[in-house]
């Protein structure tokens, strides 16, 4: 195989070796043969030699100023027309947004972020809510980790009171088992405005939902990693879910009264019968109605002395005999 079958294509910016070393002794020299260009075809491709004009057997150098000026117009050529055309791309698909009529994302707004550490993701969050304008969507499970949550609850506060301030709205979820707790009941006697909570046996885990156009979910069991999204279909889902919820919900008010039991079992001993009959460990059940373990078992006691029940598979019988799950119920 002949050098030049073996010279390996590249672009001026690297300049090969042995182009290279060729180049640097027709300068030394002032004229090379003309076959030794087949050691490095590119210098005559660059236009780095050319023919001798008194003898086209030889090659002479093109001055290094004189090709790199050359060069560095060629560059500047093809980047003006990458430019005319990136102009021309973007007055059209303008028109075509305008035509679409959906809202048009940030070009370097990714719509999916992932964001690490806590101390991260709530300055985001925050950074965000300094720009909403309009509602505040948010589901607050109760977890073992609120507690930690205590360090960012005052920068949440002043965010949240900020929104309300500009004209937005706040909605929240929580679980039943937080209508009393302290820290929820004083959130809301501080702030003011358009602001309700409710509560649910079950919620989903943690949503924050900001204007409907960027949400926040935990990417990790201990809250340390967050996802911010941005994708419309799945903003879509998670608005869609939480109005659903909203519907279902109580309203939490600290006068407002308890409901009624059902011959003699309250709605949360109904929520613990329910996932009894589908076969729900004491942790699980704890888990997903916000209590501790030692909670759902003194309900789980109470529920089984109100029935009768001497054993866990007696108790799943009675629930299902006792008609509490009925929807009428």
């Amino acid at each position: 195989m002949s050098t030049a079958r073996r010279h390996q294509e590249h672009g001026a910016e690297n300049l090969c070796a042995e182009g290279t070393a060729l180049y640097e002794q027709a300068l030394r020299d002032g004229r090379i043969p003309a076959g030794r260009a087949q050691e490095a075809p590119c210098l005559l491709d660059f236009g780095l030699l050319h023919p001798c004009v008194d003898d086209p057997d030889r090659l002479e150098p093109v001055s290094p100023v004189v090709a790199l000026h050359r060069l560095l117009r060629a560059s500047e050529a093809r980047i003006a027309h990458e430019r005319r055309r990136e102009a021309q791309l973007a007055e059209t698909f303008e028109r075509l947004m305008r035509a679409d009529g959906r809202p048009v994302p940030a070009a370097d707004t990714p719509a999916l972020r992932l964001l690490s550490d806590k101390t991260r993701i709530s300055h985001t969050i925050t950074e965000v809510m300094a720009e909403a304008g309009e509602e505040l969507l948010t589901i607050q499970p109760h977890t073992a980790h609120v507690g930690a949550a205590r360090v960012h609850h005052e920068e949440a506060m002043e965010r949240d009171q900020a929104l309300l301030d500009r004209g937005g709205r706040i909605r929240a979820l929580y679980q039943h088992t937080l209508r009393h707790a302290p820290t929820v009941i004083g959130r809301y006697d501080r702030l003011r405005g358009d602001v309700q909570a409710r509560t649910l046996d079950e919620v989903t885990e943690r949503l924050i939902i900001v204007d409907r156009t960027v949400a926040f979910v935990p990417a990790n069991a201990d809250r340390t990693l967050a996802l911010e999204v941005r994708h419309p279909a799945l903003l879509s889902y998670f608005v869609t879910t939480f109005d659903r919820l909203w519907r279902l919900a109580t309203p939490m008010y600290p006068e407002a009264a308890q409901p009624p039991s059902l011959n003699g079992i309250t709605p949360r001993q109904q929520a613990i019968a329910r996932l009894l009959v589908e076969g729900h460990t004491d942790a699980v059940i704890a888990d997903r109605l916000g209590m501790n373990i030692r909670t759902a078992r003194v309900h789980i006691a109470k529920l089984a002395a109100t029935l009768g029940s001497d054993s866990r598979a007696q108790l799943g019988y009675l629930i299902a005999r006792s008609g509490i799950l009925d929807p009428e119920s």
